[in-house]
């Protein structure tokens, strides 16, 4: 029920445009009504009379701490990515127009044109990072390491002039390392086709520059429970093969060689000791080094063989390996 009051002040007639529902049964003043959401109606509260419907509803569509965290984003697209700069509140027009092929031009017009500086970098790169981290299954958590990395030495210029192949790879690389799970630099070589060399440099100039994320040194028990289970060996061989590679690493058998060499040399012991010997061409296939590396570092396994043994390696077993 709308009303109008007409309120004379110095001889002027003042109108009063104000409107003032009231429930036609109630009659009361001021009227007790309530609004429901979910069906867009405006009801009396204490009678129940319908007195106005197809209200919109200009609450937030999700919840929102509006008093915490500044302005309420209700209504403004989708969650913002730290990933990305700027305010991301472009607009977007859709692909889908029945297949007329409309759109799809309007939309690659429309990105091109508003286009923030830099972010297509970023967006291609993300892209290079998640599709190259699906190759090798990395999970998400290494991919979005992966991608802070990257965004950091964007914004922070620490690699100006190196082509981005050579940053992802290195930024790939760090985040492997700095959650538990390394590749060796030839895996990532193989993965992002850039040389060993420029990943190297790339990864030193971070690794100086990140302080507070410095990776460790990759040891040869973090490629240990990887390498034999790609070889689909038992617990008990990789549990022996990382023993020997402490012990080895304590009697300074296989000094100044390579994670990897050493990981697959103790690999291929392990393995004869528990019956379960893999041809030397597997293990170096699975471990990215040669045969010959692989044979070298057995030898000076093989001459150290009686200092090796434990309540594991018996004697019986050691007699058993195969000579190189």
């Amino acid at each position: 029920m709308a009303t109008t009051v007409t309120v004379a002040t110095s001889g002027q007639k003042l109108i009063d445009l104000n409107i003032k529902l009231m429930c036609p049964d109630c009659k009361l003043m001021p009227p007790n009504i309530s609004e429901e959401f979910s069906s867009g109606d405006l009801v009396c509260a204490d009678c129940g009379l319908v007195l106005g419907d197809r209200i919109v509803d200009t609450r937030s569509e999700w919840r929102t701490f509006a008093n915490d965290e500044g302005d309420d984003p209700s209504r403004v697209g989708s969650a913002a990515n730290p990933l990305l700069n700027g305010p991301q509140l472009d607009t977007v027009i859709s692909q889908k127009d029945g297949g007329s092929g409309a759109a799809r031009e309007l939309n690659r017009t429309h990105g091109r044109v508003t286009a923030v500086k830099g972010e297509r970098n970023l967006l291609q790169a993300y892209k290079d990072i998640s599709a190259m981290s699906e190759a090798i299954g990395l999970p998400k958590l290494i991919t979005d390491i992966a991608k802070q990395l990257f965004k950091r030495v964007e914004d922070e210029k620490l690699l100006r002039g190196k082509p981005n192949e050579s940053i992802i790879a290195a930024c790939i690389f760090i985040a492997c390392r700095q959650e538990g799970v390394p590749r060796t630099f030839k895996e990532i070589c193989t993965l992002t086709q850039v040389p060993k060399k420029e990943i190297g440099r790339c990864f030193k100039v971070l690794n100086e520059a990140f302080h507070e994320t410095k990776v460790q040194t990759m040891t040869s028990e973090n490629l240990m429970a990887r390498f034999c289970s790609n070889l689909r060996q038992p617990m008990e061989v990789q549990k022996a093969a990382v023993e020997l590679t402490k012990k080895a690493r304590d009697i300074g058998t296989l000094a100044g060689k390579s994670p990897v060499s050493i990981a697959a040399a103790c690999i291929y012991m392990a393995s004869n000791l528990y019956n379960q010997a893999r041809p030397m061409k597997d293990i170096s296939q699975v471990c990215g080094v040669s045969e010959v590396t692989i044979k070298n570092a057995y030898k000076h396994l093989y001459s150290e063989r009686m200092n090796l043994k434990d309540e594991r390696l018996t004697d019986k077993h050691i007699a058993a390996l195969p000579a190189p």
